[in-house]
């Protein structure tokens, strides 16, 4: 039998391709554990974070023949967080954007990268900025700091549903210049 911990994930990757499962099978026992455990920081929960990361995998192994990747972890990671992101759409849960930035700076080291991250950044601020006071500060609140819309509320000593709906206005003015920003930069992986 071949020794598949010998060869590079680019190789495996090349041999993936050409449907060698046992090159998928060495590539899903090395990388099993950093997709989990990706998965499982967003969501806190072990039975999301297992079928996410299923999902990341099965999806590697059936679109093997159309799959072009340069950098297999960076791959991995945008999968798992793609998926996250669809979980917690679901769930109406939100991450905190600090978090998305550390894990942006963590894999994507390449130079252009780096700059196509700060550019993504600076877009980011500029949008968030440019919203009234009262919103601002809301949506700070909430997807800078983490805090819930009652923690809020109590904080800003406003009702929770004068912060739900501020939430709501902030997010269908960002929601498009996000999105678009988030898109450019998926393209750029």
């Amino acid at each position: 039998m071949l020794d598949y911990s010998s060869h590079t994930d680019q190789q495996l990757l090349l041999m993936l391709r050409e449907g060698d499962r046992h090159a998928f099978d060495y590539l899903y026992e090395k990388h099993w554990d950093k997709v989990y455990d990706q998965a499982f920081k967003k969501l806190n929960d072990g039975t999301m974070a297992k079928d996410i990361t299923q999902d990341v995998f099965i999806s590697l192994w059936t679109h093997k023949e159309t799959n072009y990747i340069d950098n297999l972890e960076a791959y991995l990671f945008s999968a798992c967080r793609n998926n996250v992101f669809r979980q917690l759409k679901i769930n109406n849960r939100f991450l905190p954007i600090t978090d998305l930035i550390m894990e942006a700076r963590v894999y994507y080291p390449q130079a252009d990268a780096e700059i196509l991250l700060e550019e993504f950044f600076k877009n980011y601020e500029s949008l968030v900025s440019s919203l009234p006071a009262a919103k601002q500060t809301i949506f700070r609140m909430r997807f800078h700091e983490d805090l819930t819309t009652s923690q809020i509320a109590q904080e800003l000593k406003i009702s929770r549903k004068t912060v739900q709906n501020q939430l709501a206005r902030a997010l269908t003015i960002l929601r498009a210049s996000l999105l678009s920003i988030a898109y450019l930069m998926s393209q750029n992986q």
